[in-house]
């Protein structure tokens, strides 16, 4: 239950990072109850669903402050419109969306993945929480990438590029997903 009230609290954030951290405590209450269950595929499924939302959420965050940086505020209706402005950014935001939402072949989705049918095993009727929780969970994501990059932009909102520092940061965030995704052996 943990996870699918988290999820419906960040229906209702407002603040960009408040949305972000809520996320984190729906997703570590999947984490949890595969914790409970003690199976192994639901420890295999916390563990690649703990690395992989460190590695999402921690970019999140990093976008989350790109955007501060340069409105000085964390309302995503003020946020909106950065599409046409840093379009390269709004690629970022729509790949770690993407990843939060646990996609196929994210180790997002094999963690998330293990996690539904160890939970199914264990009681049926949890994949109807479950469910809803994703549901939520992608509902949530979209919100927050259609409500920061789509839109008109503030009159008032810098155009300053988007730093090499960036690119960097979230490519160091991205790759290691990736390579974890592609080659689960590494960790596992």
């Amino acid at each position: 239950w943990g996870a699918a009230l988290a999820n419906l609290t960040c229906l209702q954030q407002t603040d960009l990072k408040s949305l972000i951290a809520y996320s984190s405590i729906s997703h570590m209450g999947l984490v949890i109850a595969a914790i409970i269950i003690q199976t192994q595929w639901s420890l295999s499924g916390a563990m690649a669903t703990m690395i992989a939302h460190g590695f999402t959420s921690s970019a999140l965050f990093c976008l989350a402050n790109t955007s501060y940086e340069r409105t000085k505020t964390r309302i995503m209706i003020i946020t909106r419109g950065f599409y046409s402005i840093l379009p390269m950014m709004t690629t970022w935001w729509l790949t770690i969306n993407l990843m939060n939402i646990a996609i196929p072949p994210s180790i997002n989705f094999t963690g998330e993945l293990l996690i539904a049918s160890s939970l199914f095993s264990w009681c049926p009727t949890t994949i109807i929480i479950f469910g809803l929780s994703m549901l939520t969970t992608t509902s949530y994501s979209l919100h927050m990438f259609l409500s920061t990059q789509m839109g008109t932009p503030p009159m008032d909102t810098p155009t300053s590029p988007a730093h090499s520092r960036e690119h960097l940061l979230l490519t160091l965030h991205i790759a290691p997903l990736i390579l974890i995704s592609l080659k689960p052996e590494l960790v596992f």
